[in-house]
């Protein structure tokens, strides 16, 4: 059975733009879904499909003001480590 910081780790690593989305929020620390799309140069729909499931793997916090979504990094570092002969490690810094 896979562990869950290799799941994450497939899931963040599995698509380039999610690792787009990431990059941009890292750089910022906080936006709404068309700036982020606006930033990354993908459409509406695939950021807001990433920033979903960046929220369900626990690195981003939502936050509404009526209708607007704010998506907010949930770490100062991510890291992933592979080591051979060793699972693969996930370090997030707070």
């Amino acid at each position: 059975m896979r562990r869950k910081e290799e799941r994450i780790v497939e899931d963040i690593l599995g698509s380039k733009g999610r690792i787009r989305v990431l990059q941009v929020l890292t750089e910022s620390g906080e936006l709404n879904i068309s700036e982020v799309s606006r930033r990354t140069g993908l459409n509406y729909t695939s950021v807001q499909r990433h920033l979903m499931k960046l929220k369900e793997l626990g690195l981003l916090k939502e936050k509404r003001y009526g209708k607007i979504r704010i998506f907010e990094i949930q770490f100062r570092s991510l890291g992933i480590v592979f080591e051979k002969g060793r699972p693969v490690n996930l370090h997030t810094l707070k």
